[in-house]
């Protein structure tokens, strides 16, 4: 309050407070989603006071009571930054390939089949690089929490010193900590998870799904893919190309000012950035087509 009245009188007249245009998007996606799935865009706009109605996160000073241990909150945003990834990965790859195609001089029934093929691939091949990937990781997350159970059942009042010892770094008393363990050992499941989170960094309840990532990742690059590819699709004739290259670098800019919302940087540079990167990749294999067909003719 004393630095809010130093602050107002320093400023005089208080000017009628208008959020920017990403506090606005920020505050809807929060609304949507909740604060803890966006919480990079929380960061990126510097949110302060998080704490106050987020759990607390590993290096905080740890609850006093067993109803609040090792209850750390899910690290959100990952999703909705790996949709964007997605949707931008299928734009230009699904761009570049249909432009290349067409500069070759196929007709747009071909360019149409090579669009799908590219979609349907770039998908497939999505999805299952996500699904290894993520099986993979929780495979290997549940095999230390394994690990992890079985010293549990050989050593239990070694493990739950263990414990205490990490309690009483993050600022509890070792006495007190000693006696919040002893009374989470008397239940062997709530024991390992508080384990498992303070001595693995592991939330058993969330360790990923990988039909989950790979469904995303299906979902977000056919999502991408198909900007381009809807004006053949949709039968535009020969503005078909023109339509596709313009909505594809709409797009672009979209993606690129939306990643501006993790980063915190300017969202115009973002997007023109993003656009560049896109012209530069769709010139070159619509160059590469164009030469192509010429040796092929």
């Amino acid at each position: 309050m004393e630095q809010a009245a130093i602050l107002a009188g320093d400023l005089g007249e208080t000017p009628a407070y208008r959020p920017s245009l990403r506090a606005r998007l920020v505050a809807a996606a929060v609304r949507r989603w909740g604060p803890e799935r966006v919480q990079p865009l929380l960061r990126a706009i510097k949110v302060r006071g998080m704490a106050m109605y987020l759990p607390p996160s590993p290096g905080h000073v740890m609850p006093t009571s067993t109803e609040g241990l090792g209850k750390r909150h899910k690290r959100g945003g990952g999703n909705l930054r790996a949709a964007v990834f997605g949707i931008n990965d299928g734009l230009l790859s699904n761009t570049s390939l249909i432009l290349g195609v067409a500069g070759a001089g196929a007709e747009a029934r071909s360019v149409l089949l090579t669009g799908i093929a590219g979609l349907l691939s770039g998908a497939f091949s999505m999805a299952s690089g996500e699904w290894v990937s993520m099986n993979a990781q929780r495979e290997m997350f549940e095999h230390q929490i394994e690990e992890e159970g079985a010293e549990l059942d050989r050593y239990p009042e070694e493990e739950a010193e263990e414990l205490a010892r990490v309690y009483e770094g993050r600022g509890i008393p070792l006495e007190e900590a000693r006696a919040i363990t002893t009374k989470l050992a008397r239940n062997r499941d709530q024991m390992l998870a508080t384990l498992a989170r303070e001595e693995l960094g592991l939330n058993p309840d969330d360790l990923g799904s990988p039909w989950g990532a790979a469904a995303s990742s299906f979902a977000s690059f056919a999502v991408g893919a198909l900007v381009p590819l809807a004006p053949f699709a949709l039968g535009a004739g020969r503005l078909a190309l023109p339509i596709a290259a313009a909505a594809a670098g709409v797009c672009l800019l979209a993606v690129g000012a939306t990643l501006s919302l993790f980063s915190g940087k300017s969202a115009i540079k973002g997007g023109l950035r993003m656009l560049a990167i896109g012209a530069a990749a769709g010139g070159a294999t619509w160059g590469i087509g164009q030469l192509i067909g010429v040796s092929l003719a």
